[in-house]
């Protein structure tokens, strides 16, 4: 019985890692549909939305996959998350396949769902289903904005740096030695710092800063007419930048969030005399 039990308790997280993962890129690849394909047939162009409509849309998405799947999964939805997990805060490297699967199947999942609601647009705007509108599913160096010299290695340095900056974060504001938010509202702090992370940090890589976010709509749009889906503008092998990249990304910024702040708090024992109110006799 407790065998059975534990069985069904990995099957309830991988189900929230799924469903959490799904609402992420429902809002994620959708708004950049909505911007990209949508937004290239309005008169003039560009009506839909922005760069910025982009990150508060992402950000969101993070927001609420986490309220979905926080309670039963602990809510990674990211497979760089879960990995600086399993180094440095003690999570299961057992579960860490099954969690990256459950992951990059809900990303898949959700962008077939989004591929399908926006084919009409996709198909008007972009014919040919071509760089046009690929990164509606997946990322490409510059955004595929060739006046822009980026090329794979510019954006495996900005995805490492990209996703150091929110584990290091995400680390700080969950851990409750330090000063976490209160109130249940840590998704929501989460959700910021992606949108922060996309505006500041999204022009040469896209921030996919989540191996399950970029090759999980990636294989979605390549077996739905994006013969082009694993290469950059160029023509360069790409897909690779964006799972190695933040997973390298990931353990750094743990990494640095343990050497220069974790070890430095408090441990959690009884608060020395005149921290704390004395008791009354």
């Amino acid at each position: 019985m407790a065998e059975r039990f534990k069985r069904s308790g990995l099957v309830g997280e991988l189900s929230a890692e799924f469903t959490g993962t799904m609402i992420l890129i429902l809002f994620g690849c959708g708004v950049v549909a909505q911007v990209v394909a949508g937004g290239a047939l309005t008169t003039p162009p560009g009506g839909l939305g922005n760069h910025d409509s982009i990150a508060w849309a992402w950000g969101l998405g993070v927001t609420l996959g986490v309220y979905v799947a926080a309670r039963l999964s602990g809510a990674h939805l990211n497979p760089a998350v879960t990995v600086a997990l399993a180094t440095f805060k003690g999570f299961s490297w057992k579960k860490v396949a099954p969690y990256v699967v459950a992951q990059t199947v809900g990303a898949f999942v959700a962008a077939l769902i989004v591929r399908w609601n926006y084919t009409e647009a996709l198909a008007k705007a972009d014919p040919g289903h071509t760089i046009k509108t690929q990164f509606v599913f997946s990322t490409l160096p510059a955004n595929g904005n060739p006046n822009l010299p980026v090329h794979e290695w510019g954006a495996f340095r900005d995805q490492i740096i990209g996703t150091a900056i929110l584990l290091l974060l995400i680390l700080a504001v969950t851990d409750l030695l330090n000063t976490p938010p209160g109130a249940n509202l840590a998704p929501f702090i989460v959700g910021l710092i992606v949108v922060a992370i996309g505006m500041a940090w999204g022009t040469n890589a896209g921030y996919a800063i989540n191996p399950a976010r970029d090759f999980g709509p990636r294989l979605a749009s390549f077996i739905t007419g994006y013969g082009t889906a694993w290469r950059d503008q160029y023509g360069n092998l790409y897909f690779w930048v964006p799972i190695v990249g933040p997973l390298l990304g990931g353990l750094l910024g743990a990494g640095l969030y343990k050497i220069f702040v974790g070890r430095f708090l408090p441990t959690a024992e009884p608060e020395p005399p005149g921290r704390v109110p004395a008791p009354e006799e």
